[in-house]
Order: structure tokens, then sequence, then C-alpha cells
């Protein structure tokens, strides 16, 4: 069982983000995405605290060297303030589960990430899989007009961009976040990014002057009981157990196992949310991870 820990680690960050997904877009419907992504940090990062204080012995990554500071603060401030403020608006805009297929673009995206910046090679194979993960989000995304006439979008089109800007982030901060961690604790990794999404999100809220809007999402109960539970699957667990999944497996394993969210994110959002998923948008969710197990697992 110990062989299948990276394994193992990606299946539970899968389950973790999808309950973080459904979470977050109840509550950010309620308070709106800063506010959510500020509030939601600052509880993640008090679970991580605690859970370093209680079995690591050291409450903050004090031992960090330069490198993992600059490389993990870097990858906060891309993947948890940008990319993840794009994805929760995106949530509001288009919903969690049509929000996290076009999140099946961030294996795709770093590998072609890898190619620019780092020289690394694309196979005939690692194209099919692309081609298969953009394929199945075109059959979500696009559909038939009412008059059969024409194709048009099922989303509105800035919810849409929004999501893929928030899938850029991520796959960049994925890459630096790799970069930097090494053979560092995945918990206090994650902790460092927290750190500098954190400072990421209060430098925009002060900017716009906007804290009277975090003080009333504080106050909103209901969206108070869904950020915590957010953060609890997000930034502490999912985040946490996905830099142990790429720590203990190859990154293209564990980015397709992990990539299995618009599958898993089926079900609860029909029965939680209401949503009506066509047979085109099941078959368009399965073909996009399809795509991303081609990608990584077929060389």
């Amino acid at each position: 069982m110990e062989s299948y820990a990276g394994e193992l680690a990606a299946l539970l960050t899968a389950l973790f983000w999808t309950v973080t997904a459904l979470a977050f877009e109840a509550a950010g419907k309620r308070v709106g995405s800063l506010s959510l992504n500020l509030i939601r940090l600052c509880l993640g990062f008090a679970f991580l605290t605690i859970y370093l204080a209680l079995f690591k012995g050291r409450p903050l990554p004090l031992d960090a060297n330069i490198h993992q500071w600059f490389w993990l603060s870097l990858s906060g401030v891309i993947g948890l303030t940008l990319g993840d403020f794009f994805l929760f608006k995106a949530f509001i805009l288009i919903g969690s589960r049509v929000s996290m297929l076009i999140m099946a673009t961030v294996p795709p995206l770093t590998a072609l990430i890898g190619w620019l910046v780092m020289g690394e090679t694309l196979t005939p194979m690692n194209l099919v899989g692309m081609t298969l993960v953009v394929g199945g989000i075109t059959l979500v995304i696009l559909q038939r007009s009412e008059d059969q006439k024409q194709v048009v979008l099922s989303r509105p089109l800035s919810g849409i961009l929004i999501a893929f800007g928030g899938a850029i982030g991520q796959a960049v901060g994925l890459v630096l976040s790799k970069y930097g961690m090494g053979d560092y604790d995945a918990f206090a990794a994650t902790q460092i990014r927290i750190i500098a999404g954190t400072a990421g999100f209060i430098v925009i809220i002060t900017l716009f002057g906007l804290w009277r809007r975090v003080g009333s999402a504080v106050r909103d109960k209901k969206a108070m009981a869904n950020m915590s539970l957010g953060a609890m699957f997000g930034p502490f667990l999912g985040v946490s157990f996905s830099l142990v999944a790429v720590k203990y497996t190859t990154a293209g394993v564990a980015a397709t196992i992990m990539a299995i969210v618009p599958v898993l994110i089926i079900p609860p959002a029909v029965v939680f949310f209401k949503e009506k998923v066509t047979l085109r948008e099941v078959i368009g969710a399965i073909v996009a991870v399809a795509g991303v197990a081609v990608l990584f697992l077929l060389k």
C-alpha cells in the first residue's frame, strides 16, 4: 500500500476539491469572490498552523530556505491570488461544475508551459491528449441554439474566459511550487503559498477599499459555514495532499487522478444545486478526463 501513497493522495485530493468547489460556489454567491478568497485562505492558514504545531512541532515554516520561500511565495501569488480569484469568480458566473471541467486544462497547460519554458518534449500522444481535453470541454460549453441553426455558448463568455484564466494561474503555480518545494514538507510548503496568497488579496482589497465587504461576509453565518468547510477541504487538505501526490508519484499520474473532479462533481451538483446535466455534458466531462489520462499515461 505504501508504494501507492502518491496515487492515494491524488485520489483524496480529487475528493477534497469536489467538496471545496461545491462549498465555495455556495459561499461565493452570497459574499463575492474577493471576500471568499481572503477568508478561506485565512481559515486554511489557521488549520495548517494547528496541524504543524501538533504534529511537526513547528507552527510556522521558519526552517525554509531563501530558495523555497521565494519560489513558493511566487507560486502562491500566481496560483492562489490570481488563479483562485479567477476560479472562484467563475464559480459565481458559470457554476463550480463547468468551472472545474475547464480546470481540466491545467495538466495540458502545465505540459505546454514545460515545453515553452523548459524545452520539454511533447509527443504525438501528448497532442492527442490535449485534443481530447479541449474536445470534451467544447462539448460542454457549446450547444445548438433553440432554432437549431447555429452553435452558441452554453455559458456566459466572460465566465468561460475567467475560468480559463484560473486554469493558467493554477498551471503556472503548480510548476513553480514543485520547483520551489523540492524535498521540503508539503504542508509547510502549502503554508508558505497561503501566506503569499493572503498577502496578495490584502493588497488588492486595500487598494480597492473593499474591507467593508469582508466584514459583511464574516457576519454571514451561512457563508462562513460553507467557507469553513471549503477551507478545510481546499487550502488545508486539498492543496497539501496535491503536493504530497506530486512528491510520491510522477506529476503526470498525480495530475491525471486529480483531474477526475469534473466527473466526481456531477452527482452532487445535481443533488445540491438542482443542475440539469445533459448526456452531452456527461460525455464531455468523461472525454476531457480521458484526455488528461492520455496526455500523461501514454507516452
